[in-house]
């Protein structure tokens, strides 16, 4: 279903399938696992197709999803909401959600600041924020940059989808800035090997988690 008054919004949304890897959503579902964070509501900014929902859906007792594009197989049991990540405030209420998730939306924003603003608004106090974007630092990402000028997941065939590159300070100032507490960067643990089709075997990811990852996330918590 497309939204008549954002066509090329949904034109650029719509390059990225509304889809993530596996590893992106098992990674943000580890991180929620680990705090013991389950119940309540979940508001997923940027939710595509809603793959997110299928990993943690029947954790939570409510699920909101945000994005530009409304695709064919969103379940049903998402409460949809159109927005333009662009252009301002969300259409939800202050405080909304007790966990409020961002998978790989930020890198296709022209102000992650003013995003990361306006998720901790739709985090309810003592409720946890997380953000996932490409990994910068992985050692694919840093060879690409040196050779090609250009980090791995910001080559041309990906622009203009992927608009803003991001390390791992500028997510940790970010999320600062926005007040959060209990801070933390997490690793997908999962990374193609340079010049390869292939991905590290998972002893080595967990040895070198950043080097060895293609993605991964911020955390944090909203003071309560």
């Amino acid at each position: 279903m497309i939204h008549a008054s954002m066509p090329e919004l949904e034109t650029r949304a719509r390059l990225s399938r509304g889809t993530s890897s596996p590893a992106i959503y098992e990674m943000v579902d580890r991180a929620i696992s680990m705090r013991g964070i389950q119940e309540g509501v979940l508001v997923d900014v940027g939710c595509g197709g809603g793959q997110l929902w299928r990993h943690l859906g029947a954790k939570f007792t409510k699920y909101i999803g945000v994005d530009a594009v409304l695709y064919d197989d969103l379940p049903r049991e998402i409460e949809f909401h159109y927005h333009d990540f662009d252009s301002g405030r969300v259409p939800l209420p202050n405080a909304v959600g007790d966990i409020v998730v961002a998978v790989e939306t930020v890198e296709h924003l022209e102000n992650p600041r003013a995003f990361f603003r306006e998720l901790r608004r739709l985090t309810r106090p003592g409720g946890w924020l997380i953000v996932t974007t490409p990994n910068q630092l992985s050692l694919l990402s840093m060879i690409t940059l040196v050779f090609k000028k250009r980090f791995n997941a910001f080559q041309d065939v990906h622009y203009p989808a992927h608009l803003s590159a991001l390390l791992e300070i500028d997510l940790q100032r970010m999320a600062a800035e926005c007040g959060l507490r209990d801070v933390n960067i997490e690793y997908s643990c999962t990374g193609r090997i340079v010049l390869s089709s292939r991905h590290y075997p998972e002893f080595v990811t967990k040895m070198f988690p950043r080097l060895c990852s293609d993605n991964l996330l911020v955390i944090g918590r909203r003071p309560g």
